[in-house]
């Protein structure tokens, strides 16, 4: 594409342009949402039937908050829905290719359908289109097998035919779908002309900085390497908050002070995300074909899956302390999601947590605010209402500490649960003081001086 700064400077002339987005999944979406409301045409291509006939009334089967933008510009003709990935890219300017890397049994990432995407992309790629990839991929992929996919089947050649960029980002939540446009964008290109022209289209749609880097390359270890060092951050926060445990010290109010003092910016501790878990895996194929050991990644790694461990022993002193024993216990857990104030299904951190529960104590029950109790019992849990959870509960459990959670009135809780009860707060929302002063036994990660 040969595009000039006066090409797309508005809405209007932004119209003259159509984006495709394959697929139009978690990643996708958003990005079809920004495009639109940046002013370009928008093709939407879906290969699952439902996500399709819900694409096509302007509807998603997540992020319902871009639910009324895709009604909007479905009615203006702005935004259509195909199946068909080679008409999509035939009829577009620009394709994103937003399809996420699935990770095999063996925690290998597998590419083969991200192939095959690229391949029918390339039977319908028109010379002078910009091929931009938006999901992770680990650092040479797109340069070495998927770039040849797409000349294969084209009978193009990249740089010189067609564009071929990359600006890999995680956007798999309704509040990530809020803030794509505002967060920064990592860019990388084949050569300088297509990192211009990319940048100029993604400067549509984003409030904020487009950071060029040199390679394809380069952008994809980005992507990756900042998933690493927030995982390396939350495995310190994790393992600081058992030592403060051990010590009677408030990780709390020590991180606060950290914090405040030095920009250190440690995250309170607590179960990690798994699309951190996921781009590791990529990352780790790529070192190990480099003949390289990522200690310090696979030592946080560890660490942070000894949280679902370490939350079951907090349970187990809370009942002690209650007098009671683990086996006879009733444990609610509140609390399921991935993120915070967010629909995103239970991670295998937060499934692994529950199903120890199980296997101690004598019942579990789950509430999350953001589910419904028919999609909770779906997703294999023993789900109820929140007062019917709590009824007659031993122990409260807040895994994903949600902001309704903030709010809980202690004393209405107090009066549904058993005798003695106790809250393990492994989202750091409940005030150690308010429980105790309720008749609580309180634990919490990293808030050992409150164990009484």
């Amino acid at each position: 594409m040969n595009l000039g700064k006066a090409d797309i400077e508005s809405f209007e002339k932004r119209r003259n342009y159509t984006v495709s987005i394959i697929e139009c999944g978690k990643t996708g979406l958003p990005h079809a949402q920004l495009f639109l409301e940046s002013g370009f045409k928008v093709i939407g291509v879906s290969t699952n039937p439902h996500t399709l006939k819900l694409l096509r009334k302007g509807r998603t089967p997540f992020l319902k908050a871009a639910d009324r933008t895709l009604e909007k510009y479905l009615r203006e003709g702005a935004f259509t829905a195909y199946s068909e990935i080679r008409k999509a890219a035939s009829e577009s300017d620009v394709v994103v290719i937003a399809l996420r890397t699935k990770i095999d049994r063996k925690k290998k990432p597998d590419y083969s359908l991200l192939e095959k995407t690229c391949k029918e992309v390339g039977l319908g790629l028109k010379k002078g289109s910009l091929v931009l990839f938006v999901s992770p991929t680990g650092p040479g992929i797109i340069e070495s097998f998927l770039r040849e996919a797409l000349e294969n089947a084209s009978g193009l050649k990249a740089g010189k035919d067609f564009g071929l960029t990359a600006s890999p980002m995680q956007a798999d939540s309704d509040r990530r779908a809020r803030t794509t446009s505002t967060r920064s964008r990592v860019l990388g290109a084949i050569n300088n002309s297509d990192l211009r022209t990319a940048s100029l289209v993604l400067g549509g749609t984003t409030n904020s900085e487009i950071v060029t880097v040199s390679t394809i390359k380069t952008a994809e270890a980005t992507n990756l390497f900042l998933n690493v060092v927030n995982e390396t951050m939350q495995a310190l926060s994790n393992e600081l908050a058992v030592l403060c445990d051990r010590l009677k010290i408030d990780f709390i109010e020590a991180l606060e002070a950290i914090n405040r003092n030095y920009p250190a910016h440690l995250p309170l501790p607590g179960i990690v995300n798994d699309p951190a878990r996921r781009d590791f895996h990529m990352l780790q194929e790529e070192a190990e074909n480099a003949n390289v050991d990522l200690r310090l990644p696979h030592l946080a790694r560890k660490t942070n899956e000894e949280v679902s461990e370490y939350t079951l022993h907090l349970v187990k002193d809370a009942l002690k302390a209650c007098g009671k024993t683990i086996r006879r216990a009733k444990v609610s857990v509140l609390g399921v999601a991935r993120r915070l104030d967010t629909k995103d299904p239970p991670g295998p951190l937060t499934k692994k947590i529950i199903n120890l529960l199980n296997r101690k104590v004598r019942t579990v029950q789950v509430y999350d605010p953001f589910f419904a109790k028919k999609e909770l019992i779906e997703l294999g849990f023993d789900a109820e209402s929140l007062s019917k959870a709590v009824e007659k509960t031993d122990c409260v459990v807040i895994l994903t500490g949600h902001s309704k959670f903030a709010r809980l009135s202690l004393k209405k809780l107090r009066l549904l649960a058993k005798k003695s009860p106790a809250i393990v707060d492994i989202g750091q929302v409940i005030d150690p003081l308010k429980a105790q002063k309720h008749g609580f036994v309180y634990r919490g990660l990293g808030r050992g001086v409150w164990a009484k």
